[in-house]
């Protein structure tokens, strides 16, 4: 949630010749406001990136959240009323914003070298920071010892083998992938398939086979959330949201790895930002091997650093989307192709919910 920000005044009287007390200056603390999609991911950052940041540089991080619409950040850049230095993205809004010049280009001089980054992970307007992905979880609670469990995505579908309500979140990215997987479409031609109009009749039709069924999400807490109170029987989820539960919350979830759709977030900076300095000093800072492996000690989400990855524990690199055992059957989310199909796609799901 949004902070209010506070300036921090030092007062500091020094004692003249002359035994009179002399009051100087105030002192203003630099701050900048990072958002974020907030619940677990939000403190992973605040622990890895934004308290180290302040204790090295003396800058306070303020958090916030958003939705993912871009209209707030159109908003800022086209008024210049600026409410956030960084903001967390997903790898369509920096195609779509750098194109409608939303965004500032980056200067990489002030980042670091880009062949220190994994191959589609640095973008002229930013840099990603992690990489996760949607899988589906269920709660191992509900399935009595020896019986059948989920194992691959067509099984989310089957409501015959595993009846029972299931968790989706409430937006055609990643579902519509998802739906064809299931379907049988090989994770290499989804976007091929999607390119058709029948392509994506096929995505709806799969998903009306679930429809009656369905229990949508919005944010990232709440599918772990619905899963402990037994809402569903299973959800998608961002993976490091599960991870979580299980690990600190220690919920008896399951994650299966079968048809999970990889992505990036990336840090970006909107356009014409008057402190534009202070808030690429903290995505430099947020850029280095070794803040970015210690992110994953509290979320699994991977580094996009070659060398953070040779920082992270083996115990910690299982539980990764980038693990070798969880990309058997993957697909890497195609940001291109969503920044140029994500608005009439949206149109076509709400259509679809309202039906």
């Amino acid at each position: 949630m949004p902070h209010a920000l506070v300036l921090a005044v030092l007062v500091v009287a020094v004692v003249t010749t002359g035994g009179l007390l002399a009051p100087a200056p105030a002192i203003a603390q630099d701050s900048i406001t990072v958002t974020s999609w907030g619940g677990a991911y939000s403190e992973s950052q605040r622990k890895a990136y934004y308290e180290p940041f302040l204790q090295k540089t003396k800058i306070r991080v303020l958090e916030d959240e958003w939705g993912g619409d871009m209209a707030q950040i159109r908003a800022q850049v086209q008024t210049g009323k600026y409410k956030w230095h960084v903001v967390d993205v997903e790898t369509d809004h920096v195609l779509a914003g750098c194109d409608e010049g939303l965004l500032e280009r980056l200067d990489y001089k002030a980042i670091g070298p880009m062949d220190q980054f994994l191959e589609g992970t640095t973008h002229e307007c930013g840099v990603a920071t992690i990489s996760w992905s949607t899988i589906y979880a269920y709660n191992a609670d509900l399935y009595a010892a020896g019986a059948p469990r989920p194992t691959v995505a067509a099984d989310f579908f089957d409501l015959k083998k595993f009846p029972g309500k299931r968790g989706m979140w409430k937006s055609p990215k990643h579902n519509l992938e998802f739906a064809l997987v299931a379907d049988g479409v090989p994770v290499k031609d989804v976007y091929e398939v999607l390119k058709t109009a029948d392509g994506v009749a096929r995505a709806f039709r799969k998903l009306d086979t679930i429809k009656s069924q369905l229990v949508w999400w919005e944010a990232g807490a709440q599918p772990p959330q619905m899963l402990a109170d037994k809402v569903v029987v299973m959800s998608t989820a961002w993976n490091g949201r599960i991870y979580n539960a299980v690990v600190k919350d220690k919920k008896n979830f399951v994650i299966v790895w079968d048809g999970q759709s990889l992505d990036y977030d990336w840090f970006v900076i909107p356009k014409g930002h008057p402190q534009k300095d202070l808030a690429l000093k903290f995505i430099a800072f947020a850029s280095t091997p070794e803040v970015q492996a210690n992110q994953s000690k509290y979320i699994s989400y991977g580094p996009t650093t070659k060398k953070a990855l040779t920082l992270i524990s083996p115990a910690i690199l299982k539980d990764l989307p980038t693990a070798p055992a969880n990309t058997k059957n993957h697909f890497r989310v195609n940001a291109k192709w969503w920044a140029d199909r994500r608005e009439e796609l949206t149109e076509k799901f709400n259509a679809w919910l309202a039906k």
